[in-house]
């Protein structure tokens, strides 16, 4: 017995989904045979929003098209920077449907951090969440002379911001509309003409030890992993997560986003860092993914607080706990 769109109960990877070998191509496949199912979610203002895939889908396909009109090619690179949001992953995989390679960075690096990258691969587009990544990449331009482009999200304080550089999200989304009445069939040769060996994105380390060093994934060497984990942990498109760790960092995108593809489960956004404990009780993900560091802190704040509580609940914590 098996789940539709390729997955059978319990993770096992099918024959016509491990036929999709690039993440553009797996998003299209869940658009179609699970379209009204949730792909990622959002709280935003205390409400959780969703997107289902069909829904995602069409958004990263006019995105795509809008993309391509600003002057996004093959091989090209581009920069992301912001937390775990719709549309940062949108603007993600619509750069992959045209074959561009994404460099997602750390949303808390200074600016001069973020300067390297974009010199190094001379990015000329990139994605900025909000106020406070646009001013980063504003101060390190005259540093960038490749980055022309820069797409942000939240237009909040940014009202008497010269445009020559910035262009609006939701302006992007309208363009790619109006692109594809005219060329309908664009964005699915795009996404046609990749393949699994295709750079599908490039994650710069975090430099502790020296420059930063941009490391190269192509779609089959992040499907592969991620195919691998859902089967050994039995996940399908019924599962949710939580994606709280930072975007720029590999294993988010091979254990929380990757999956999501290779499965079709419903990804979670946590609506800041601070709310992360109070949206996952409220979303109740089936799937956990946390390096040792996070589960050393999940410890400690139970810890502390079994500090304050009653005996009873103190003997239980320490019976169940060994």
């Amino acid at each position: 017995m098996q789940e539709s769109g390729g997955l059978a109960i319990g993770g096992r990877v099918t024959e016509d989904i491990a036929a999709l070998d690039t993440f553009p191509k797996l998003l299209m496949h869940h658009a179609r045979v699970r379209p009204e199912r949730p792909a990622i979610r959002e709280k935003d203002l205390g409400i959780w929003q969703t997107w289902t895939w069909r829904e995602f889908a069409d958004e990263v396909r006019d995105l795509a098209a809008a993309l391509a009109a600003l002057g996004l090619k093959r091989g090209e690179h581009f920069a992301l920077v912001g937390d775990n949001r719709p549309r940062f992953y949108a603007t993600m995989a619509a750069g992959q449907c045209l074959g561009a390679i994404p460099v997602p960075l750390y949303q808390d690096a200074v600016a001069a951090e973020m300067a390297f990258p974009i010199q190094n691969t001379g990015i000329a587009i990139a994605f900025a969440e909000d106020q406070e990544q646009v001013d980063k990449l504003l101060e390190i331009a005259p540093q960038c002379p490749s980055l022309t482009r820069i797409i942000y999200d939240d237009p909040r304080g940014m009202r008497h911001y010269a445009k020559d550089k910035l262009v609006a999200y939701d302006e992007l989304l309208a363009r790619g509309r109006e692109r594809l009445k005219a060329d309908p069939t664009f964005v699915g040769h795009e996404i046609a003409a990749g393949s699994g060996a295709d750079t599908a994105a490039m994650f710069f380390t975090s430099g502790t030890t020296g420059v930063a060093k941009g490391v190269v994934h192509t779609h089959a060497s992040l499907i592969g992993p991620s195919r691998t984990a859902a089967e050994l942990e039995g996940l399908g498109e019924r599962d949710v997560i939580l994606a709280y760790l930072p975007p720029a960092w590999i294993g988010q995108n091979i254990f929380s986003v990757a999956q999501a593809y290779v499965t079709g489960y419903c990804i979670g956004c946590p609506e800041s860092a601070e709310t992360v404990m109070t949206d996952m009780r409220e979303i109740g993900p089936t799937y956990y993914f946390a390096p040792p560091r996070v589960l050393e802190n999940l410890l400690t704040q139970v810890s502390i607080r079994m500090e304050d509580a009653s005996r009873v609940k103190r003997w239980l914590y320490r019976y169940f706990m060994g």
